[in-house]
């Protein structure tokens, strides 16, 4: 037996089924749902992904050979159920060609209207239904999309108009009308004759008579969607893998646009945007489908309420509403009745919101498509904890139905729709923070600061940002880097802060010396308004009004349910006390990674920490040490506060020291002045410091183990730090982690230092408290010799940046010039530095789980690299055993409902 490649429906039954999306895209499956719970569909029939694939693979030749015959007999059932024919002249059958995607994609592919439609068949469906204005104006529609879609006549460049509309806007000049509807039959025989001849004049051929022609056209035309421009970007954005395919639905026409008793529209059973339990929509009278998405015509509402609600945001009274501008449920009574118990008979059946597309012919109701409709992350999250609440959903389902990443909107400012709509986009980069973010701006930190201080609304804008630029970072509403990554220091420290940041935004040119910004010929300059999107990494001309979103009831019921079936703990990566509560606000159960380092460039104590590494011996090191230790003890005492009674991981100074120093002239002399050296020395300090690798050179344990003052300064400020907390009666937990290593041997050095301060502490201040010590494994050589490491270990975090940085050989800050083109080419399935691969660095991670509980079976897991936020690995984290994920404040949650969905799915 030959293999399926079509499947039927209609007449209440059908080949698929709901549970076959992946082979008849989500459109196809529910369309054949829809006829097995007897909902009126017209007949139709699925070619399925399956011959996509082979549509690319084969050639279009080899595939219309192979489906050919099953698409004619399909084509025979559709004619039986719809009492009419393809191609005849009398009784002509109009089909409809469109995509369906295993997931939604909407409008990123191609559709054709009316297929069929011929010189013959438009006077044989004019005499059938009474109504030549209808036959023509449907001939009118085919001929200009299928001039679009399968011909290819579309606008010369951005600037110019769509040809057919510019034909169609010179008739309507001339005889004095607006709408389409004003059109007369004679208008749109002109319209369908200058049509064809525009079609001619560019390809130099007829238009299509041949009904198969223009089948087998439409449905090449469909595959070739999958691969336009929109449909490949579309996938990128929602992680939708391009060798999926599409499917084609080829569908008797059922007509919205015979006359006042025929209708068309778009309807939801919930509110997309606020999720609320309303029934609500658009629809036209007299048109097609394309008409309610297209703008041509004003859409009505389908609810009394709904309209109700349209008019008063309107500005339109209830009289003049009723008279213009009526509901569905007014204008049409028995039918809007009938879509209201369909639409409740689909919400239940389904369990889920759902997107419909409806046709009425004649009075008669035809349903064209169901889906899981799309909404924001707010009405994700009212959605599915009131179905749990109405009995529709129980726990487990409820918490399967969020999106994790989708909670992102729920926890950073949001621009205002309205305004949005009218915003200039400049430029596009990567979305490395959720959010919305306006201000003047800015392009150096210390000027972000003063200007904060004024009041002002600023955007830091840096090629690249440094650790130095922290401060500015904090000032700032929103980061704009030229350079740079996901995983690069602006968009690692903007998510961390819950700000908004948009990275690698390539064209934007930036001249420090100058002060400007140019984005395609437009200078920017200092204190000029700019705007980001954080969520979409688009940069806006001007100001954009914002707006914080708001957190529901809603969502708080949902994190006390994630909490009920969650194993894996959410930990916060957190370097500052305020950080520290707003992880923990969010559900975090302590901190998974404190960076000591970054405590070290405010106020002061740079100069501190600068003296230490320009000192030339270690009495001038320890000197420059003890005046950093009370900034040190300080920081911790505000963390543990913050996390009483949770645990606290931090880790000890990991990036080198050159990062440190002043590389600038000025800041050289400041230095110099201030440490009563030349300006020479310190030049010659900072070239000292220099290397060709920092990411592979003096930094991490290494470190600590060449000035061992240092260890012992930042162990003697966490114990001390933690002994004052429990005087205070705050519990604190602290677990120190030394990063970097790659022998056993590095870690036991470390160790000693450690646990020999920490005792001479207790010493000196008669009490004690418990604390850990740990190792980061981030080297691949720390994976493979776990179960030596454990011996000294008491846990493990999974740095993850740096594990996969160094197991795939890619470097972080330069990989963004060619993983773009990985990913485009398909060599790369996904960036690794944002979910982790689990193939590869995944398997370090296993086996150094595995190896570290060989030798100590209560060893603590956890992870900590960016990827700790990341819900598919953080469910590969749960199911490898780990203890905790940790995660910046500000994706806590999503890596909670992550690890519920990791335990529920297990």
């Amino acid at each position: 037996m030959s293999e399926k490649y079509v499947y039927s429906f209609g007449g209440g039954q059908a080949d698929g089924d709901a549970g076959m999306k992946n082979l008849l895209g989500g459109k196809g499956a529910n369309l054949a749902e829809m006829n097995k719970i007897g909902v009126p569909v017209p007949a139709g029939f699925t070619i399925t992904t399956d011959v996509c694939t082979k549509w690319y693979a084969d050639g279009v030749d080899a595939t219309v050979a192979a489906i050919k015959p099953q698409v004619e007999e399909a084509m025979k059932k559709v004619e039986e159920m719809m009492g009419a024919k393809f191609g005849d002249k009398e009784n002509p059958l109009l089909m409809s060609v469109r995509s369906g995607a295993r997931v939604s994609m909407p409008g990123m592919m191609d559709t054709v209207l009316n297929l069929g439609m011929n010189d013959e068949a438009v006077e044989g469906l004019a005499a059938k239904s009474g109504n030549p204005r209808f036959a023509w104006d449907s001939y009118r529609r085919f001929v200009q999309m299928y001039g679009d879609v399968v011909l290819g006549l579309k606008p010369e460049s951005k600037e110019d108009i769509d040809p057919f509309e510019e034909i169609m806007d010179k008739v309507k000049e001339e005889k004095g009308i607006v709408n389409d509807t004003e059109l007369t039959t004679d208008d749109l025989k002109r319209l369908v004759a200058d049509f064809k001849a525009a079609v001619k004049k560019v390809t130099g051929h007829d238009f299509p008579t041949d009904p198969w022609e223009q089948l087998w056209g439409a449905i090449g035309a469909v595959f070739g969607s999958w691969q336009n421009e929109r449909a490949i970007v579309y996938r990128k954005l929602n992680g939708i893998p391009g060798d999926w395919g599409t499917a084609v639905n080829v569908q008797a026409m059922v007509f919205g646009n015979m006359g006042e008793n025929s209708a068309t529209g778009v309807a939801f059973t919930r509110d997309a945007a606020t999720g609320e339990d309303l029934f609500n929509g658009e629809y036209l009278i007299n048109a097609q489908g394309e008409d309610v998405v297209a703008g041509v015509r004003t859409p009505l509402q389908i609810t009394l309420e709904g309209s109700k609600r349209w008019a008063a945001l309107a500005g339109i009274s209830e009289t003049e509403r009723a008279a213009n501008f009526p509901s569905l449920e007014e204008a049409m009574p028995k039918v809007y009745k009938q879509l209201a118990e369909i639409e409740t008979k689909l919400e239940h059946h389904y369990k889920d919101m759902q997107d419909l597309e409806f046709t009425v012919q004649d009075g008669r109701l035809w349903l064209l498509q169901t889906r899981n409709g799309k909404r924001t992350g707010e009405a994700m999250v009212r959605i599915a904890m009131e179905s749990l609440e109405q009995g529709l959903l129980d726990e487990k389902a409820a918490i399967k139905r969020i999106a994790p990443n989708r909670l992102d909107e729920l926890l950073h400012p949001i621009f205002d729709q309205n305004a949005l709509q009218q915003a200039n986009v400049l430029a596009k980069g990567l979305p490395a923070s959720p959010g919305a973010a306006t201000g003047k701006v800015v392009f150096f930190a210390d000027e972000a600061v003063e200007w904060r201080a004024k009041g002002e609304e600023v955007i830091l804008v840096r090629i690249e940002t440094s650790p130095e630029d922290l401060a500015g970072m904090d000032a700032a509403n929103g980061i704009l880097t030229a350079r740079g990554g996901m995983t690069s220091h602006a968009a690692v420290v903007a998510r961390g802060m819950g700000k908004c940041c948009v990275s690698g935004a390539g064209s934007c040119k930036i001249n420090y010396r100058n002060r400007t910004m140019t984005i395609d010929g437009k200078v920017f300059k200092e204190g000029d308004w700019i705007s980001l999107n954080g969520t979409t990494g688009e940069v806006y001309d001007g100001k954009i009004d914002t707006r914080d979103p708001e957190l529901s009831g809603n969502f708080g019921k949902l994190m006390d349910l994630c909490e009920k079936y969650t194993k894996v703990l959410v930990r916060t990566n957190a370097d500052t006390p305020h950080d520290a509560k707003v992880a923990r606000d969010f559900g975090a159960r302590g901190i998974g990674l404190c960076r000591t380092e970054h405590m070290f460039f405010e106020g002061d104590r740079i100069k501190a920490v600068r003296e230490m590494i320009l000192a030339n011996d270690e009495a001038g090191r320890r000197k420059a040490l003890a005046k950093i230790l009370p900034y040190q003890r300080e920081d911790f005492e505000g963390i543990y506060t913050a996390m009483d009674g949770l645990p606290v991981t931090i880790r000890l100074l990991d990036p080198p020291l050159h990062e440190f120093v002043p590389h600038e002239e000025k800041n050289q002399a400041e230095m110099a002045q201030e440490m009563g050296i030349t300006p020479e020395e310190v030049k010659q300090k900072v070239e000292d410091l220099s290397e060709f690798n920092p990411m592979l050179g003096h930094r991490g344990c290494r470190l600590g183990n060449t000035y061992p003052e240092i260890t012992e300064m930042q162990t003697r400020a966490i114990i001390e730090a933690a002994l004052n907390c429990k005087a205070k009666g705050i519990v604190a937990i602290p677990e120190i982690m030394v990063p970097l290593i790659g022998t056993k041997a590095e870690l036991d050095m470390q160790a000693e230092i450690i646990r020999r301060t920490a005792d001479k502490v207790f010493a000196e201040k008669g009490d004690k408290v418990e604390y850990m010590v740990g190792t980061m494994i981030e080297i691949p050589r720390a994976a493979l010799t776990a179960d030596q490491i454990a011996e000294t270990a008491e846990f493990f975090s999974f740095g993850t940046n740096d594990l996969t940085q160094m197991t795939f050989g890619y470097s972080r800050d330069d990989a963004g010039k060619f993983l773009p083109v990985y990913l485009e080419k398909n060599i790369l399935k996904e960036d690794p530095f944002q979910v982790l691969d689990q193939q590869g660095v995944g398997q370090l991670v296993q086996l150094g789980t595995e190896r570290g509980r060989q030798t100590r079976p209560n060893l603590k897991v956890g992870i900590c690299g960016e990827h700790g936020g990341e819900p598919s690995s953080v469910k590969f984290c749960a199911k490898v055993g780990m203890n905790y994920v940790s995660c910046s404040p500000f994706r806590v949650p999503i890596a909670r409902v992550a690890a519920a969905q990791a335990a529920i799915e297990a």
